[in-house]
């Protein structure tokens, strides 16, 4: 395959040049113990760098506001000396094994709720809602607002500080910034909410904020999706009139690359053209993207296979993926268990190696 393939050629980002177009997924791991990445999280970052991974996007890591986390130990913090000083040694880990690495801030909100046993004084959400429509609280005040936002600042300037290449803002699967996004949670009369134009007011104030807290040329991505782990067929916008004036305001705040989230990168996203959410996000804006979907299995989606039916799936061929690539439909592939099951992915596809190896549930449970 080589270099020929549009997956191993550079792209020049604002602020990064990456060395080629695979990046690795944010999978959460919870292997964080108290919050706090250890050596074995580094070696676990700096053998996909040395494997050929272009960009790595790590797991979502919980901003300092105090309704962030979710509740489950082994996720990673994003505050805090020893968890900074954790993820100095990712950095470095990455970094010297010739790779890029950028963090996923998210806050939870509502989703909170799944946990059960935490103190739903400590609940937030646009308008009190849960993404499955029970009520759990009081909407957000502006106030509440204005410290989410300010945390997540605070995180972006720990990211700049500690040397990572960049930030990824967690705006999808039914999180905080996505409630706000979602007509389903978020029934606010204010600022905040309206039409699926308004109710992006509350990204754009984070984007900016980050944007504020860096610099001009520090990499900002966010993740979008339609769907939520809540609601398969829930969507943000019904066709592209409606996604080019979402994403307007969002683009304008500061948004560098889109990292467009499907189940499936093949599928369509909208009647009457084959462009997926990548491509239309791409062609609309101008924007890098990324495409995400079951790249490189042959088997079922992450939420079906994984989550719902907990088996591993074989692999499949790259060359449908170099073909939107080579389009033009989208800027990067963002890969995600196949990178569980071999860290060395990306090479063995560079030379063409029919050496890979299937993705098994138990590797998602592994700092392999």
């Amino acid at each position: 395959m080589g270099s020929s393939s549009p997956l191993f050629r550079p792209l020049v980002l604002p602020g990064l040049t990456l060395p080629n177009r695979i990046v690795m997924a944010p999978m959460t791991r919870e292997a964080s113990p108290g919050g706090v990445p250890g050596p074995d999280v580094a070696d676990y970052y700096a053998r996909r760098a040395a494997g050929g991974v272009g960009l790595i996007i790590t797991e979502a890591t919980d901003i300092d506001h105090p309704a962030s986390w979710g509740g489950r130990p082994g996720v990673p913090r994003f505050y805090g000396d020893d968890a900074l000083a954790g993820w100095a040694h990712v950095v470095d880990a990455v970094h010297g094994a010739g790779g890029r690495i950028v963090p996923q801030l998210w806050h939870i909100g509502a989703e909170r709720a799944v946990a059960g046993d935490l103190d739903p004084g400590t609940l937030i959400s646009p308008s009190g809602l849960a993404t499955t429509g029970e009520r759990i609280g009081e909407p957000m005040t502006e106030a509440q607002i204005a410290d989410v936002v300010a945390s997540f600042a605070r995180a972006a300037a720990h990211a700049r500080r500690l040397g990572f290449d960049g930030v990824e803002i967690q705006a999808g699967h039914g999180f905080l910034i996505d409630q706000f996004f979602w007509d389903g949670t978020n029934k606010r009369d204010d600022g905040y909410g309206g039409d699926f134009v308004q109710r992006t007011r509350f990204a754009t104030e984070v984007v900016a904020a980050v944007r504020a807290a860096t610099a001009p040329d520090f990499t900002v991505l966010m993740r979008l999706s339609q769907w939520k782990v809540a609601d398969f067929t829930a969507r943000l916008v019904t066709g592209p009139e409606e996604l080019d004036r979402f994403l307007a305001p969002l683009v304008t705040a500061g948004v560098d690359v889109f990292h467009c989230s499907t189940r499936r990168y093949w599928q369509p996203e909208f009647e009457g053209s084959e462009l997926n959410l990548a491509g239309w996000i791409k062609k609309l804006t101008g924007k890098p993207t990324m495409t995400v979907g079951n790249i490189g299995l042959a088997d079922g989606d992450f939420m079906t296979t994984f989550y719902a039916e907990r088996k591993g799936s074989l692999n499949a061929p790259v060359e449908p993926l170099e073909e939107m690539l080579e389009r033009g439909e989208a800027d990067l592939a963002v890969v995600g268990r196949v990178l569980l099951a071999d860290s060395q992915w990306p090479e063995k596809i560079r030379t063409g190696s029919a050496d890979l190896v299937p993705f098994r549930v138990e590797m998602a449970e592994l700092l392999n």
